[in-house]
């Protein structure tokens, strides 16, 4: 009974452990140890370790520490590629060993042997489409293709020349600090895939993401199916009922059930869970990717916007608040002024509210035309037609 409730403990903590790295700056989370776990896993830790370091090694610790920073995040590397690779070969070598002895099952068939295989190597080949291909990269050669694909909005992108490549900024893009290069369309720079999304490959990047949610939900309701053939084959409800005299109600049977479960087939729970809790995961960042692009936005413009947004906001409550101090001045001046009612005072607009700054995207045309510029690129539509009027 205690191997059982180890490994409970573990996964309740490798959840939170999870939740705590990826979600922990979500509002919800916000004063919460959630939060602090988060800040600590992201901070602290390696405040702390560049402490260590610092005190055991002097200078020399420092500067090496710092240069493999630089390395990990400020430049291209593969490392995290390589960690998405171990992970997809260590889980599948795991549900093989595992689990492939059950199948075919009372309740799955053999063919799911074949079915995860070609399922996990699709999985790989988005992986390699979105780490591989071209974002959208702007050059000398090709800027003036990109700049007639969307119009500046005169509010988050005004025309203006990039200051490394020395060429003009086409509307929506962004230099890329890591990768040294302008981007079109410019969404973020993904460690996991070593290269920037953009205009060209945010198709992939979205199918992706939808394909590994899929894929961690089948390869969860699969062992589900596994566990619950074995339960039906090796009919444990039957001996538990007449064996040992557990009446036979789901709240009775439930937690031998369960504990019959961790003793025998720990490995396959562990994995379960694991899929489980890494398919909401894919699920919650597929989720906001979806909205953006339904609405024809980037991560880049949300923080654009969001910045914007702020600034405005600051800007027309220091106009109000100047205007409502030269009324009250007003008022002051003219003392045989009638006054004004009280309830008219009441029912009064306050005058921030006809000033709130509101977000308006000019590159939102409705669903579909936004989801057709992600699945077909507008500068890749223009060198089409270029070249069919070059040919024609």
């Amino acid at each position: 009974m205690g191997v059982q409730w180890v490994l409970v403990c573990h996964g309740l903590i490798t959840l939170l452990v999870v939740v705590s790295f990826l979600c922990g700056r979500w509002p919800i989370f916000d004063g919460t140890f959630v939060h602090r776990i988060h800040v600590f896993l992201t901070f602290g830790a390696y405040d702390y370790l560049q402490r260590f370091v610092t005190y055991v090694f002097g200078t020399k610790g420092t500067n090496a520490i710092l240069s493999i920073e630089y390395y990990c995040c400020d430049r291209p590397n593969p490392i995290l590629q390589a960690i998405y690779l171990a992970i997809i070969g260590v889980t599948y070598y795991f549900i093989v060993s595992s689990s492939f002895n059950y199948i075919p099952g009372h309740y799955i068939s053999g063919a799911h042997r074949y079915i995860s295989m070609a399922a996990v190597g699709v999985g790989i080949l988005l992986f390699l489409l979105t780490s591989f291909s071209d974002p959208g990269t702007v050059n000398n050669e090709n800027f003036s293709r990109y700049i007639t694909a969307y119009p500046y909005d005169n509010t988050i992108y005004i025309e203006k020349e990039c200051s490394t490549c020395k060429f003009p900024k086409p509307a929506r893009s962004k230099h890329c600090s890591i990768c040294d290069r302008c981007v079109a369309r410019f969404d973020h720079h993904c460690g996991w895939m070593n290269n920037c999304i953009g205009e060209r490959n945010t198709r992939y990047f979205v199918a992706f993401l939808i394909w590994h949610f899929i894929l961690c939900v089948y390869g969860a309701v699969a062992i589900a199916l596994i566990l619950a053939g074995q339960l039906k084959e090796l009919q444990i409800i039957y001996i538990l009922t007449e064996f040992y005299g557990i009446e036979n109600q789901f709240s009775s049977l439930a937690p031998h059930v369960v504990q019959w479960l961790l003793g025998s087939y720990n490995t396959q729970i562990l994995i379960m869970v694991f899929l489980a809790i890494v398919s909401l995961l894919l699920a919650g960042f597929f989720g906001y990717h979806a909205s953006l692009c339904l609405t024809n936005t980037t991560t880049n413009e949300t923080f654009k916007w969001d910045e914007y947004l702020s600034w405005k906001r600051k800007v027309n409550e220091a106009k109000a608040s100047a205007v409502a101090l030269k009324s009250s001045l007003a008022e002051l001046s003219y003392e045989q002024k009638p006054p004004q009612s009280k309830w008219k005072t009441f029912f009064r607009r306050s005058p921030l509210k006809d000033t709130e700054p509101v977000k308006n995207n000019i590159y939102d045309r409705g669903y579909i035309h936004n989801l057709s510029e992600i699945i077909f690129p507008l500068s890749s539509r223009r060198l089409f037609k270029q070249y069919k009027s070059k040919s024609g």
